[in-house]
């Protein structure tokens, strides 16, 4: 039997198109025995598969997506924020003070470093004819923290007094002068009361992590012993013989087949839990998930787009526990600009947007992590209870919101959309506590890996690659030629470069990573 998944005679595994702009043109393939098995087709699944071809020209590498599409869950631009998370406007990263009145920006500074990674990856493919031009996926945009109110104002100024010195925010600026804030942003000052606001700005970047990853699929597809299969349902997972067995079910026949891989890594969003659950692994035992919906609100209307050019992120309100802040976005989706503003969370039990079930929250709690579940809901009742309140806003109270970015904003302007889901992991040993970072689960033999958590999720979804092989492949990188392709890569990933003595090999490799993405300098 061909493995093959289309009739004889079909393109062998690509449509004879532009295979860089219609990813959807990948013939689904299956590999006969991968070395390793992707779950998903997201930025981290194309980013690692595309990341290990590039290590390894050798290895067989199989891609299973679930959706007839590629890439649409939490990826798809409608899905996220598409921010280039850098640590410049997101205050989440730099949430306290010192005792001593200091903001401490150790995690703004690793955010930062991560990113770096990414844009020098991404530089890389795109000089390297992997995913065409950037200017389709990639763009510069100010990033922007906008505050009110005395007690912010002086929060954002002692922030800014740690971060300015480091050579990786040497570029951001501040100002309290209302004035000054219009020409960053005229929406956000207009039709303003008066009094006490500040603002910082930096060079940043707006991302469609949605068709990245889509590209980095088709590269993929086109590769000899590689495979992307769209589609297939993995239906469990299991270890045996000293491989993974692999389950497979095509969502339109029912065909069911099986496959064997040495390595496997999961990164099917809300889909991995389940997934991880079928293992039988000592280490999954406890492991629950409860999933948090989130919704945009979206402005089309030219005249009102054309006016804001900027990623405007405001303080974290104690209302919404550990979700971070609300921020006005411009946005370049489906061929247009659009404004959004959000994210509202929202109450659901599905584990994915487009091919999610309402029964995936129940059917994904047991015995074994009953206890867990039980205990995460008690220590979160603020949080359950902002769920709830957010679900149950009229658009009225939702363009409230908006007018603290956007004071003169109109209900008639804007529409609301459903963004994507993620499903916050909740383990026994947190006793609790719900933490709302990006981790990667593996098993002691180190034969699987698992993406849990959401932020800063696909900003970093290079670093979180690297992590990976590091952590499960580290011969790839054991000899010299694999590290001189891992540095073709991204030339400073063993390097750090938060020291100050690395601060000209940053300016350096910044730089042609800007020129490579034809990234622009904003001046303020």
């Amino acid at each position: 039997m061909s493995n093959s998944l289309r009739p004889e005679g079909s393109a062998n595994k690509l449509a004879k198109v532009d295979s860089l702009v219609d990813a959807d043109a990948v013939v689904p393939h299956i590999v006969d025995a991968p070395d390793v098995v992707l779950v998903g087709s997201g930025i981290m699944s194309s980013t690692l598969a595309v990341m290990l071809k590039r290590l390894d020209p050798r290895l067989r590498i199989q891609m299973i997506e679930v959706a007839p599409e590629l890439a649409r869950e939490a990826s798809d631009g409608w899905n996220n924020a598409g921010t280039g998370h850098a640590g410049v406007c997101e205050m989440s990263y730099t949430p306290s003070r010192d005792p001593d009145g200091r903001v401490p920006i150790v995690r703004a500074l690793r955010i930062f470093e991560q990113f770096e990674h990414s844009k020098q990856f991404w530089g890389a493919m795109s000089a390297g004819g992997v995913v065409g031009a950037p200017a389709d996926f990639i763009h510069s945009v100010p990033h922007i923290c906008f505050v009110k109110g005395s007690d912010d104002v002086d929060f954002l100024q002692a922030r800014h007094a740690a971060m300015k010195d480091h050579h990786f925010f040497r570029n951001m600026h501040i100002t309290t002068d209302s004035s000054v804030i219009e020409e960053w942003a005229p929406l956000v000052m207009e039709g303003r009361v008066s009094g006490p606001v500040a603002a910082t700005i930096g060079d940043g970047t707006e991302v469609n992590f949605g068709l990245l990853a889509r590209r980095l699929c088709v590269w993929l597809a086109q590769q000899d012993e590689c495979g992307v299969a769209t589609g297939w349902k993995v239906t469990r997972l299991r270890r045996g013989d000293g491989q993974w067995q692999i389950g497979l079910r095509c969502v339109a026949s029912g065909e069911v087949r099986d496959q064997r891989a040495k390595f496997v890594f999961v990164g099917a969003g809300g889909g991995s839990l389940p997934l991880l659950q079928s293992t039988g692994l000592a280490e999954v035992a406890g492991l629950g998930g409860f999933p948090i919906g989130g919704q945009w609100l979206v402005c089309d209307a030219p005249a009102i787009c054309v006016r804001h050019n900027a990623k405007v992120y405001g303080a974290t309100p104690p209302s919404s526990p550990s979700l971070g802040s609300g921020h006005l976005d411009v946005r370049r989706l489906d061929g247009r600009r659009q404004l959004l503003f959000g994210p509202f969370a929202s109450w659901t039990t599905r584990f994915l947007k487009l091919t999610g079930r309402w029964s995936d929250l129940p059917r994904s709690v047991h015995l074994g992590n009953l206890g867990a579940m039980l205990r995460s809901a008690v220590c979160n009742r603020a949080l359950l209870r902002y769920l709830v309140a957010q679900g149950l806003q009229s658009m009225e109270h939702r363009v409230q919101a908006l007018r603290e970015y956007y004071p003169n904003a109109r209900l008639e302007d804007w529409r609301l959309v459903q963004a994507g889901i993620r499903v916050q992991a909740i383990k026994k040993a947190d006793r609790g506590a719900v933490y709302f970072g990006t981790e990667v689960f593996s098993p002691a033999d180190r034969s699987l890996a698992a993406l849990l958590g959401a932020s800063p999720g696909a900003s970093v979804a290079v670093n979180i690659a690297l992590e990976v092989i590091r952590m499960c492949l580290p011969q790839l990188l054991a000899s010299s030629e694999g590290r001189e392709r891992m540095t073709e890569m991204i030339p400073t990933f063993n390097d750090d470069l938060t020291q100050p003595n690395n601060a000209a090999f940053y300016e350096r490799t910044s730089r042609d990573a800007i020129e490579r993405l034809q990234l622009q300098s904003t001046s303020y």
